[in-house]
């Protein structure tokens, strides 16, 4: 059994974060073995999603990028929105628009990123185009850990567009010397792409940990 210490611990530390935890990473600021911080992830998962005896939380865990996030629950998605978009205007904001048209030519592509693109924090814009559902989390940079962001098929309906390759050029818009590699990083590669199933990757990181303990004995 997982000591009540622990599980606040590793709940803590999830609740602030903006990007996904490894397992790897949790152990190390928490004194853990890796073993023992996916059991206690596997307890809070359990917490959170209710039995007979326990409500179901409005909040869960997910395995996304090769990490672990606390998310509002997906069944909870229309309520969160509402909250939200109260007395706001349907209308994307300059800020915005520039925002997501940086992740559509460069997707995908982190949030430090888009902000060096910009010159400016891009972390409400970011949440604010993620609720309207024109971005998605699209995996891991692996270079930095950060996550990835790319454009959905809402994005592709709300402009009109079948494929992301019916983009108009930009080049005609930029000054004569503007070298449009400059707007983005170099190509990403994507370390992992989001997974859900979370008790899956559970069982196999475990798995994996029992290898290489008999590799290394």
């Amino acid at each position: 059994m997982i000591d009540d210490e622990i599980l606040a611990g590793i709940e803590a530390v999830l609740m602030i974060t903006d990007s996904a935890v490894t397992a790897e990473d949790l152990a190390g600021s928490l004194g853990l073995d890796e073993d023992t911080v996916l059991e206690a992830i596997r307890t809070l998962k359990a917490d959170y999603d209710g039995d007979e005896n326990r409500r179901q939380r409005g909040f869960e865990i997910r395995h996304v990028a090769g990490g672990f996030r606390i998310f509002s629950r997906g069944d909870y998605h229309e309520v969160v929105k509402d909250f939200l978009t109260a007395g706001q205007s349907a209308k994307l904001s300059q800020a915005a628009l520039e925002t997501l048209a940086v992740i559509a030519y460069r997707q995908p592509i982190s949030r430090p990123r888009i902000a060096a693109i910009r010159g400016v924090s891009v972390d409400g814009v970011i949440r604010t185009l993620l609720l309207r559902g024109l971005i998605v989390e699209a995996g891991k940079e692996a270079s930095t850990s950060a996550l990835l962001y790319a454009t959905t098929r809402t994005f592709l309906d709300t402009m009109g567009m079948n494929a992301i390759d019916d983009l108009p050029d930009i080049a005609p818009y930029l000054p004569e010397d503007a070298d449009v590699a400059e707007l983005g990083a170099e190509d990403t590669e994507v370390l992992a792409e989001i997974d859900g199933a979370l008790d899956d990757d559970l069982d196999d990181e475990t798995d994996s940990s029992a290898e290489m303990s008999r590799v290394a004995d």
